[in-house]
Order: C-alpha cells, then structure tokens, then sequence
C-alpha cells in the first residue's frame, strides 16, 4: 500500500453520536483528513474494537498467532495481562511476550503482572517484585499494573502491595482491580488505594456499588467466565464507565469471533449504537492512554470496515494505515516461535493420588458452568481400604494439583459437576501458578494424564477407556508454536473426547483451569491443599 490513500463509506463518528458520508485521508500511516461526501460506497468505517483485559497465553496462542486471528475480527487492540507465562517463567517470560507481540501488527498493550506469585499458598515458577515493577512500568510499551488479585493485601496494607500500587502511580498508570464480590466498606478501601476496574463482577448489584464509588467495570465474556447477561444493562445506563472484554479466550472460539460477537449481542439486546461502541473501541483508549486511534484527525490510522451496523459484518482491518485483515483472511505470515519453559516434575503413580480418611463426609468443590467462583458443600465419603476414592456414579470426582517446579507429594480433594463416568484430564493451564491440574474417576487414569503432560512438558490431556489424547503447550505449558486453526482444531478434538466421556460444562478445560485459582471463592485446591478463597486460608 502507498503511503497515501482515500477510503470512503458511511462515517460511524461513536464520540459526536453521528454518521455521515464521509471520506478518509491517510497518509504515513496517520489520517491526514476526514471530509464529508455525498456519494459514498455502502460500507461503514468505525474506529476498531479493544479488549480491555485479556490474559493472551489462554488462548494458548503466541501473541503473534493471537493477532492473526483477532485482526479478522476486527480488533485492533488489547489490554494483556501477561501474568500467566510471568508466573512460570518470570520476568523472562515477560519479554518474551513483548518480544514476540513487536511485529504482530495488533496493538498488544501489555502490563506489569502486580501478583506473581498470586498468592503465598501455591508455588509458582518466579516471583516478580517491587523492583521488577519499577523496570518494566519505566518502559513506554507497558502501559499498566496488572490486576491486583490480592485484595486482602490491599485492605490491610501490605507493604509489598502498597509499593507496587506506588510505583504505578508514580509513572500515572492506571492499576486493574481483581475483587469478585467485593463490596461495602472494603470495596470502597480497595477502590481508594487506586484501583481503577475490576471485570470480576457477577452480579449488576455488585457492579453498581463499584460504579458508584468510582471504578470503571469491565463487563467480561469470555471461554469460561460470562458475565454478559446480568451486566450487560450497564452499557445503556453507565457507556462512560464501562468496557468490554474477554480474559480468557480459547482457541476454538477464537476462530468464529472476538469482541465483535459481544458487540453484536449488546446490538440484539437493543442498545444504542453509539453506547455499544463507545465502550468496545473509545473507553479502553482513554482510560489505558493507548497509542490507538480513534478515527480522528492526526489520529493513527487505526479502524475497521464493516457492511452495516446492524450485520456488523468486519470485511477490512487497519493498523496504522495499513490493511491488516480483509474478508476472514489476515495478512500476517506464518513465522517459527521461539520455545521457552520451566518444568521440572517427575512421573507419578496412582498410589502418590491416595487420599488418606476415616471420615464419613469430605468437603467437596462444587464447580458452575460458567463462572470462576465455587460452591464449597460435604459429600459422603467412599472408602476403600482405608483411603477416600472418587464416588463416579455420584459425581464426586477425585482433583489432584501436582506442582510441576519441584517434586513434592500432589494435593488432592474432591470435585463435583464434571460428571465424568470413566477417565481422566489434565492440564498445565492452571491459574495462576499453573502447575497440573486434573480430575478423574480413578487414580490409574489421573495417573496417566498427569504423566502425559510431564511427558510432553505442558499441555492438556485425556484418558479414558478408548485411549489417551495431549495436546502438546511446549511454550512455559500454556502456549503452542501453532497457528490458531490448527490448534482451534486440536484442542476442537480433546474438548470433545472430554465431553463423550460425560462432562456437559461448557468449556471443561477452561473451567479446571480456574479450580487452582485460589483468589476466586468460594474452595479452590492449590498445590499445597484445599483452600477457602473467602477466608484467606487452608482449610483445616
């Protein structure tokens, strides 16, 4: 492409509330001009979709890989928490997403990961401290502190918290909130400390107390967590304080939509236009100052073409004047990753899953379709030879954490709602310190599908009497080498392995992902034990 040329359609102007017939000077990759036409093609120009919180490495895709799939969505900007791969491989893993995201063409604004570990009940692969903090928010590329998981750390003034809250601050950048159910005078401490967002609200009630006191409330959608339905009122009754995003989204997903399937369901539900983009492409700019244009004069020359609002159909892609993505295909080329990790775990037998009881009840994780948070019930206990087993025929399933930084005997508990009749499945997604993860109706089963992850050094995994599938994630266990189709279609195949095995949830790898996610209540399991997520403590 030259650098000058005029693209002309109907004008989507989302800060004025208007369209217009319009055309587009760009020249260097900035608008030079936007003058009004009165012949124009049917075809509508719009500043482009940002994701206001995502975690890139669930997607299980490099940042590159994640751009060549986003762009044909429309998307032309994200705000990426890397504090995934941060928790296995530190501030190395860090850079290695900035380093493969500098030629993806996606504006990929990352942040500084504010909690890794996230918790001192769980081992993870690196610590990232108050000086790491300081070394990457001086960096113009990393535009925020990430989601501040430690709320309790807040409230009562850790130091180590507090100073890393400081620094941001000290560069005005803007600190994301992690608090799930927080309200009252405790939100409202939270919130005062400088905490900016939070997309962790599950009900509008809970999202109101935060708008009320401040904070801006990301309404999130993504492959586990959807929290659509009960915020979605918010984008008509708050569009200044709100935004859109998706914070985890898998592979399979990825290939059908992004943020543009949101904005079309916001659209059904019969909000205003102007509202709904408002929140999907101008607020995360401006709250997050990111170098991402607006379809202004001056502006970089960042925006999409899409056939009409009410299809919302994304036939072009622009980044910086240059068209990215046209009609489902991207532009980008294929290119080989660079492979880093750490692991260090050896195989295990059925015997290291034994889970030792002479009580007649145990507490079980009652995992939800759909949310992060859990219920924590008593269920009979089924003993055999002295030892708790899983209870298949009544969904009480055996869940084991294995630490994959160091050898140490696995935790083990038990779950409910994977209804899972015979096998296994495992993963190294695990948030957030992502050791293995698995669940399974026996210990020879978990067994194999732990063994295959060390085997492989990451990935998912399922057993069952009709054999064994992985799906290698060679990248720190979360990410592949691979293109989006090819893993989207790989990860299509164990998803529906696990779901001929019995498990009805959604998305059944997503969901035992977050069952290590101890700063989510109400019981999760870590690598050290049973934890109880509203107390802030292991449970005795």
């Amino acid at each position: 492409m030259s650098d000058s040329f005029e693209i002309q359609g109907y004008i989507i102007d989302i800060q004025n509330s208007t369209i217009f017939p319009g055309a587009v000077l760009v020249e260097k990759g900035i608008i030079k001009s936007i003058q009004k036409m009165t012949n124009v093609p049917s075809r509508y120009i719009l500043p482009g979709l940002v994701d206001s919180h995502i975690h890139i490495e669930s997607s299980m895709l490099t940042p590159y890989e994640f751009a060549r799939k986003a762009l044909v969505h429309g998307t032309v900007a994200t705000v990426s928490d890397p504090h995934e791969i941060a928790n296995v491989c530190g501030m190395e893993g860090i850079y290695y997403m900035l380093k493969n995201a500098a030629d993806a063409k996606l504006k990929i604004n990352f942040g500084a990961p504010s909690c890794v570990p996230a918790t001192t009940f769980e081992t993870a692969g690196a610590t990232i401290t108050p000086e790491n903090i300081q070394e990457l928010l001086a960096r113009d590329d990393v535009r925020y502190l990430t989601e501040m998981m430690n709320y309790p750390g807040v409230l009562f003034n850790d130091p180590v918290v507090m100073e890393k809250i400081r620094i941001a601050k000290s560069f005005n950048k803007p600190v994301d909130g992690h608090a799930p159910g927080l309200m009252g005078d405790d939100a409202i401490k939270y919130i005062e400390a400088g905490i900016t967002t939070d997309h962790e609200c599950f009900t509008k009630d809970e999202a109101l107390h935060k708008l009320m006191h401040g904070m801006k409330i990301l309404i999130r959608e993504g492959s586990a967590a959807r929290n659509f339905e009960a915020l979605h009122e918010l984008i008509s009754e708050h569009p200044h304080m709100t935004m859109l995003c998706s914070d985890d989204k898998h592979p399979d997903e990825l290939i059908t939509g992004h943020l543009n399937v949101i904005v079309k369901r916001a659209l059904a539900k019969g909000h205003n236009l102007f509202d709904v983009l408002r929140v999907a492409c101008i607020n995360p700019v401006k709250h997050y100052n990111l170098p991402v244009g607006l379809l202004q004069p001056n502006d970089p020359a960042d925006f999409i073409v899409i056939d009409n609002p009410e299809n919302f159909n994304i036939q072009e892609t622009y980044i910086n004047g240059e068209k990215v993505a046209e009609n489902g295909h991207c532009m980008l080329p294929p290119k080989t990753h660079e492979v880093i990790n750490n692991f260090s775990c050896d195989s295990l037998t059925a015997e290291d899953f034994n889970y030792p009881s002479n009580s007649d009840t145990i507490p079980v994780i009652e995992a939800i379709d759909g949310q992060l948070i859990t219920n924590k019930i008593m269920a009979p206990a089924k003993i055999k030879n002295g030892f708790a087993v899983a209870d298949a025929e009544n969904d009480i399933l055996k869940l084991v954490v294995v630490n994959r930084y160091n050898a140490s005997k696995p935790a083990v508990s038990f779950i409910k709602n994977f209804k899972i009749k015979n096998g296994a499945l495992a993963s190294t997604v695990a948030h957030d310190s992502h050791n293995i993860i698995a669940v399974g109706t026996d210990d020879e089963s978990i067994a194999k599908a732990v063994n295959l992850l060390i085997q492989n050094r990451g990935g998912l995994s399922a057993v069952d009497q009709n054999g064994a599938m992985v799906l290698p994630l060679p990248i720190a266990g979360l990410m592949s080498p691979l293109s989006c189709d090819e893993i989207g279609e790989t990860y299509s195949a164990i998803d529906k392995k696990v779901k001929s095995m019995g498990c009805n949830l959604r998305a059944p790898f997503m969901t035992l992902s977050f069952m290590a996610l101890l700063v989510i209540p109400k019981l999760k399991l870590s690598d050290k034990g049973l934890f109880d997520g509203e107390k802030f403590e292991f449970v005795k």
